[in-house]
């Protein structure tokens, strides 16, 4: 290994141990880290080793062929997915990204790409997890029934994650491993004491197919270090406990539980340990090899991008299970969010991601998602089974009928109405096995346009003010404000008033009086009225109901 090819982006607590890692193997090229005195610490311990400030440098150094990511985790997807794409191999710190889209994305680009995805689930590595994966195989403990782990500190305290985040994925991604199957069920339940909105304490609870149960309890407000794995079997018990030393790390108890009279009795037995001296290794080190190996034609390693994945999948369903918890009280009027109660109604079976602005007095119905970085105005309607972003805006006032997506790329202004599973697209040529991200383009739905049921919206084009799009109208290019389109593709036969009736030869609404005038960009109101009657209204809302969809 005396080929200098990697780069370490990210000098913290940890990435100073990677860098020291891989310096000692032999392959360190460049450290990257935006703190100029920070590089000059590490340009003094580690002289002949390359120093910059910009992952673009490293990017574009040919003889840079593995690149570590010990950024802070907000930065994982953005920057993986910028060295896979250079064509480079990556390791990333846990967890892979902060959603499980990202984290798909990254595991498809590195497939694309033929490039290895390495995920810092660095227990896979550890001298004692090994032999204990070994005994459970070999059926020392008999059949699994049960796994509990304690990871707990007095140490540093992060505000880019909340603990489950920073300390779960070690064990998330052991338990994965020792049961060989996805969980069937996931609740977390978690308490904020340093921060409103950032867990220092979370459990949670894990239920497999096969009947195995887990518990995995994290804290950064204990009085003392502990990082403890039980492993429960009917024939047995297994002990990892990496706060002792290398002799008493693992130990095995052969506890069994007999029946007498049909009542459980236990049975103890004097706990033995396991010799790992003979196999023992740095964890990291190991870890840092394993990297190594991997891009240099040794196989796929123990924690591919896919391994990291499911991680992430549990994650993410804890996360939401933390926050259904902090956001609804069974048993009270409406919902409760940190502690007082919300401004918006969610049914029980939506889902709202973190990360998303949800104005007062809007009520999202059943089955219905709004995924992360999605922006809701007041006094909206989303009906059911709706889908929202990510990092979509939609305006005040908007009404979404049943079954449509809103898809990134999608704005939506005030006042725009979306009849029942009407049509985004956000990709103009999609394949299912290209991913095409990169190449959304925006639509926008100005204030008070409306979308008639089962309509189709290509994207890239813009629909303009007040603007009415027949029911199973395509559109495929701009609409003028005011225009009504019907067809496919969509044409323009008329326009329409801001109260929804169509207009006569001479650009009167005859329900509501107001005259408008063509412009380059399609009508402007002549002699708008300050407010409709309510006659107006109610003839405005019968062609949208009887018309379009309600």
């Amino acid at each position: 290994m005396s080929e200098k090819c990697v780069a370490v982006v990210g000098t913290g607590y940890w990435g100073r141990n990677l860098v020291r890692n891989f310096y000692q193997l032999g392959v360190l090229k460049t450290i990257c880290d935006e703190s100029k005195e920070t590089l000059a610490e590490m340009s003094s311990l580690y002289p002949e080793v390359a120093v910059c400030r910009d992952l673009a440098e490293i990017l574009t150094d040919g003889g840079v062929r593995g690149v570590v990511i010990a950024s802070p985790a907000a930065l994982h997807y953005e920057m993986a997915r910028r060295v896979l794409e250079a064509g480079k191999h990556c390791f990333v710190e846990k967890p892979l990204a902060l959603t499980y889209e990202e984290g798909q994305r990254l595991v498809r680009l590195a497939a694309e790409r033929q490039k290895t995805l390495f995920v810092g689930h660095i227990l896979h590595y550890h001298p004692a997890v090994i032999r204990l994966k070994e005994l459970v195989r070999e059926g020392v403990i008999g059949r699994l029934q049960y796994i509990y782990s304690r990871r707990l500190s007095l140490g540093k305290i992060r505000r880019e994650e909340n603990i489950l985040w920073s300390f779960a994925p070690h064990d998330i991604s052991i338990i994965l491993s020792l049961t060989g199957e996805e969980p069937s069920y996931v609740d977390a339940v978690g308490s904020n004491f340093l921060h409103a909105r950032i867990a220092d304490v979370t459990v949670t609870n894990l239920k497999f197919p096969s009947g195995i149960g887990a518990h995995i309890f994290v804290s950064w407000l204990n009085p003392f270090k502990e990082q403890k794995l039980v492993v429960v079997g009917t024939q047995g018990m297994i002990v990892f406990d990496d706060t002792e030393v290398v002799e008493k790390k693992l130990v095995h108890y052969p506890h069994t539980i007999q029946w007498h009279d049909g009542q459980p009795v236990p049975q103890k037995a004097e706990g033995l340990c396991i010799d790992i001296t003979p196999i023992w290794k740095e964890p990291l080190r190991a870890e840092c090899e394993a990297f190594i190996a991997a891009f240099q034609g040794g196989g796929a390693p123990l924690t591919t991008g896919e391994e990291g994945l499911r991680v992430l999948k549990v994650l993410e369903i804890s996360q939401r299970s933390l926050e259904e918890k902090e956001r609804r009280i069974p048993g009270l009027n409406g919902e409760v969010r940190g502690g007082r109660q919300a401004d918006f109604f969610a049914h029980e079976t939506a889902v709202i991601d973190p990360g998303c602005a949800i104005g007062a007095g809007t009520k999202i119905w059943h089955f219905s998602h709004v995924l992360s970085g999605t922006k809701i105005g007041e006094n909206c309607n989303i009906g059911q089974n709706v889908v929202v972003g990510p990092d979509v805006t939609i305006g005040a006032r908007c009404k979404i009928q049943n079954n449509v997506s809103v898809y990134k790329g999608v704005t939506l202004e005030d006042g725009v109405f979306c009849g029942p599973s009407m049509v985004f697209t956000n990709i103009y040529n999609p394949r299912a096995e290209i991913g095409k991200m990169d190449q959304v383009r925006p639509t926008l739905v100005k204030r008070g346009a409306t979308l008639g049921a089962n309509c189709t919206v290509v994207c890239g084009v813009t629909i303009g003010r007040y603007a009415f799009v027949g029911a199973g109208a395509v559109v495929t290019r701009d609409v003028p404000d005011h225009a009504l389109v019907v067809g496919n593709p969509a044409r323009q036969i008329g326009y329409v008033c801001e109260c929804g009736e169509g207009l006569d030869d001479n650009l009167l609404c005859p329900s509501c009086g107001t005259r408008f005038r063509e412009t380059p960009t399609g009508l402007e109101a002549v002699n708008r009225r300050s407010s409709l009657s309510p006659s107006a209204r109610r003839k405005g809302k019968v062609i949208l109901s009887d018309g379009l969809g309600r």
